[in-house]
C-alpha cells in the first residue's frame, strides 16, 4: 500500500492481464443516520453472520459464530433505521449455519432486539415494535434432505420441522418468514402439497407472517417450487395461496430477479399485502415504484449497502424521490457484481465488505464460504464499493485489501 502525503490512500490491484494498477481510495463519504423511524418504505437488511476468528468453521463443521461481533452489526443496520432480516440465506442457512446455530442466533437477535425496543434510546428506531427491528427465517433446515422421502411421509415431515421453527420464532419475538424448504421441494407431488403445508402455517401462526419464495439461482434444490417450473403456473399456486389468507399474510418476498415478474405480482396482490422485494439486481426500479406502486424491501444487498439504502430512504421520506433514485442507483452496479452467477455465493462479497468496514476481525465465513469467490471477483467488489461511497473508513478498507492481495500472491 502507498500513502502519498496529504493524499488518500492507494492500493496496488492487479489487473486483467496480469499486471497491476495504483487505486487511489475515494474520500470516506458521511452518511447521516435518520432522526426518526422510517415512513415511505420499509425495509429489511438481510444480515450475515460472522463467525470466532478462531472458530472451527470449516465446511461441514458445526458454526461458530461471533455473538459480539454478529449482533453488533445489527444494532450498525438499526442505527440506520432499517429492520434486520435474520436466519435467512444471507446468514448463510443451508450453507454452513447449522440449525444449533441459527435457534441460538434467533435467540439472540429477539432478545436484542427487545432490549432496543425497550430502551427507546436509537432515534432512528425509536417506538417501533420487536416485529419491525427483526423477522426471522422458518424452514426445515434440521432435517437431512436425502432422508426425507418423495410424498405425503415427507410432506408431512417438512410440515413438522416448520412447526419446530415456527415455534422458536414466536417463542423470540421476532416476526415470522416462512422460507423456501429443500423437504418440501423434494417430498411435494404438487401444488396442493405446497398448499396444504403453508395453508396450515399461516393460518396456526400468532401473527401475520412474510412469505419468502426463493429462487433457483440462489438454491437449485428449489426448482419447481409450488409444484411447477412454469413460474406462470407457480405463481398462480402462490397468489391462491395469499388470496386465501390475505389477513395473515404481513407481505411476500420474491427472490427471483425478474422486475417485470414482481411488477406483476405487485398488481395483483391483495390490499393491505406488501411486496418486499428480494430483487438485488433491479431493487432501485422496484422500490422506486411506477407512480402508483413501489415495492419495500427485504435484500441481502441492504446489508452490504445500508449506509445508502438509509439515504435513499431518508430521502423519500424528505419527499425527494429523484434523489432517493439517483442513491440506489449508484449502488447498482456493485449489486449485480455481488449477486452475479454463481448467485448462491453472493455472500461471501457481503462478508467480504463487512471485513473491509471493520465489522469482523478477519474474512472468514462459516463453513469456509470466504472460498466461494475468486480474487478478481472481490477486488472489483473493492473497487465498485469505494466507487459508491461505502468504504466507510478508507485508510482501514486500503490497509486490509493490501493484506488480502498480499496473502494471495498479488505483488505490492
Amino acid at each position: 500500500m502507498t500513502e502519498p502525503p496529504g493524499r488518500a490512500p492507494a492500493v496496488v490491484l492487479p489487473t486483467h492481464d496480469g499486471g497491476t494498477r495504483l487505486h487511489e481510495l475515494a474520500p470516506a463519504r458521511a452518511w447521516a443516520r435518520p432522526e426518526a423511524p422510517f415512513a415511505a418504505r420499509k425495509v429489511y437488511a438481510a444480515a450475515h453472520v460472522i463467525p470466532a476468528a478462531t472458530g472451527n468453521n470449516t465446511p461441514g463443521a458445526p458454526a461458530e459464530i461471533d455473538w459480539e461481533a454478529t449482533l453488533a452489526f445489527r444494532h450498525e443496520l438499526w442505527s440506520y433505521g432499517l429492520g434486520v432480516a435474520d436466519a435467512m440465506d444471507t446468514a448463510q442457512r443451508g450453507m454452513g449455519l447449522d440449525w444449533a446455530a441459527t435457534r441460538e442466533l434467533i435467540r439472540r437477535v429477539g432478545a436484542e432486539a427487545a432490549a432496543v425496543a425497550a430502551a427507546g434510546t436509537v432515534p432512528a428506531v425509536a417506538g417501533l415494535s420487536v416485529r419491525d427491528l427483526v423477522a426471522c427465517g422458518v424452514g426445515t433446515d434440521q432435517l437431512d434432505v436425502t432422508e426425507v422421502p418423495a410424498g405425503p411421509a415427507g410432506v408431512e415431515r417438512a410440515l413438522e420441522a416448520y412447526r419446530e421453527q415456527l415455534a422458536v420464532v414466536e417463542e423470540a419475538g421476532p416476526k415470522v418468514i416462512l422460507m423456501a424448504s429443500r423437504a418440501l421441494a423434494k417430498a411435494a407431488a404438487g401444488p396442493s402439497d405446497y398448499l396444504r403445508v403453508y395453508r396450515s402455517l399461516i393460518e396456526e401462526a400468532r401473527e401475520p407472517v412474510i412469505l419468502h419464495w426463493l429462487g433457483p439461482m440462489f438454491d437449485p434444490a428449489l426448482a419447481g417450487y409450488w409444484g411447477s417450473d412454469s413460474v406462470a403456473e407457480a405463481t398462480e399456486t402462490f397468489l391462491e395461496l395469499v388470496r386465501g389468507l390475505a389477513a395473515k399474510v404481513d407481505g411476500v418476498k420474491v427472490s427471483l430477479l425478474d422486475a417485470e415478474h414482481e411488477k406483476a405480482l405487485r398488481a395483483a396482490l391483495p390490499d393491505g399485502v406488501r411486496l418486499y422485494t428480494g430483487d438485488d439486481f433491479n431493487y432501485p426500479e422496484l422500490i422506486d415504484g411506477d407512480g402508483s406502486q413501489h415495492s419495500d424491501a427485504l435484500l441481502g444487498i441492504f446489508a452490504a449497502i445500508y449506509p445508502a439504502a438509509s439515504a435513499a430512504v431518508q430521502a423519500y421520506d424528505s419527499g425527494d424521490p429523484a434523489a432517493a433514485r439517483n442513491i440506489l442507483d449508484s449502488t447498482r452496479e456493485l449489486g449485480l457484481h455481488i449477486f452475479s452467477a454463481p448467485t448462491f455465493y453472493y455472500k461471501t462479497g457481503i462478508a467480504f465488505l463487512a471485513w473491509l468496514n471493520g465489522h469482523q476481525a478477519g474474512f472468514q465465513m462459516v463453513g469456509g464460504l470466504q472460498s466461494g469467490r475468486s480474487v478478481p471477483h472481490l477486488v472489483r467488489v473493492f473497487e465498485l464499493a469505494d466507487a459508491a461511497g461505502l468504504l466507510l473508513d478508507p485508510d482501514l478498507a486500503a490497509r486490509r485489501m493490501t493484506a488480502f492481495l498480499d496473502a494471495n500472491g498479488v505483488p505490492q
